[in-house]
């Protein structure tokens, strides 16, 4: 069974409520009448009925939102004021905020009302995230929010038999020493929650131990050592290099007295590029499974989804959000 077909079948087990801003797309309201049909979650969308029926979809069980009529409104306006008034928000723009379904969304989470939120089929990245940090924020002891990809590579031994975590491959561009530190932290989480294994955490460099020297070097070990402090139970040691962190052989060498090193699972990268640019080349040369971008560190769960998605992309993040919420 693959990564998203265990987590379809846990999600199962304790059904959680997703609210999905963007009834207006129909790929959105496909994947709301997947998961509602197969079980994993209950689905919310947001919009106007008339413009969610349109397209024609079964929508037994999927419960529909218009926030223009909605009898929360007052009290999310409310509950919205009293959280940004410090910001100088007014409780009239805090009601006016609410005509943006992504503000709305927001604030079912955030007042109990659903689980999580999945948004971004259409809305940009920045939309999406602006009113999470906004609301929700980061969870304690976090201060910035992340990403990961799960990837599953085939006829692979190496990570846990070919499973592996990515971070942060969608969301830093360039983390100082302790927020990489804060995304390592949360990579672990993840491998947890969505995998259910038991990290070994390489904080990934040029250099290995030493060998390697500059200001990237610098940084990656000051971020090794930044999350040791911060958590010390977890297997996490750094700076390695990537064949260090994975081959066993290598590892022998380079570092023989790591617990990491030739058995990494979780690899996190010192910078967006080469998060992004590693693993986008082991999804097209290793033919690899990339399954993300899926938020870390952020207090309550919400996803932000490609615009390219298709329905069972959406699917599939929805069922990955309600994993995390039952972990809450």
């Amino acid at each position: 069974m693959g990564v998203i077909d265990s987590i379809r079948a846990r999600a199962m087990q304790n059904k959680k409520t997703i609210v999905l801003p963007e009834g207006n797309d129909e790929r959105v309201v496909k994947a709301a009448a997947i998961a509602q049909k197969e079980g994993f979650a209950n689905a919310v969308l947001l919009g106007k009925k008339e413009d969610i029926e349109k397209f024609g979809i079964d929508l037994e069980g999927v419960c529909i939102v218009d926030p223009a009529t909605s009898e929360k409104r007052a009290a999310y306006a409310e509950a919205l004021y009293e959280i940004r008034k410090n910001k100088g928000m007014t409780i009239e723009e805090a009601n006016k905020l609410l005509d943006k379904p992504t503000y709305f969304g927001t604030m079912m989470v955030k007042c109990g009302d659903c689980d999580g939120m999945v948004c971004g089929a259409v809305t940009s990245t920045q939309d999406v995230w602006r009113p999470v940090l906004q609301i929700i924020k980061t969870r304690p002891g976090i201060k910035v929010a992340s990403s990961c990809f799960v990837m599953e590579v085939p006829n692979c031994e190496m990570g846990n038999n070919g499973t592996f975590i990515f971070a942060d491959c969608a969301l830093n561009p360039n983390p100082t020493a302790e927020e990489l530190a804060e995304i390592a932290i949360a990579a672990a989480d993840s491998a947890k929650v969505l995998c259910e294994m038991e990290p070994k955490i390489a904080m990934l460099s040029y250099s290995t131990l030493g060998s390697g020297k500059g200001e990237g070097v610098d940084k990656v070990k000051l971020a090794t050592q930044i999350a040791k402090e911060k958590a010390p139970e977890l297997d996490l040691d750094g700076e390695l290099q990537a064949d260090a962190a994975l081959v066993a052989s290598v590892a022998a060498k380079k570092c023989p007295d790591s617990k990491v090193a030739g058995q990494a699972n979780v690899l996190v990268f010192p910078d967006l590029n080469a998060g992004n640019i590693a693993y986008k080349l082991v999804q097209r040369l290793a033919k690899a499974e990339a399954i993300g971008p899926i938020s870390q560190g952020v207090a309550l769960p919400v996803n932000d989804l490609s615009r390219g998605c298709s329905a069972e992309d959406v699917a599939n993040v929805v069922a990955i959000t309600a994993i995390q919420a039952q972990m809450k």
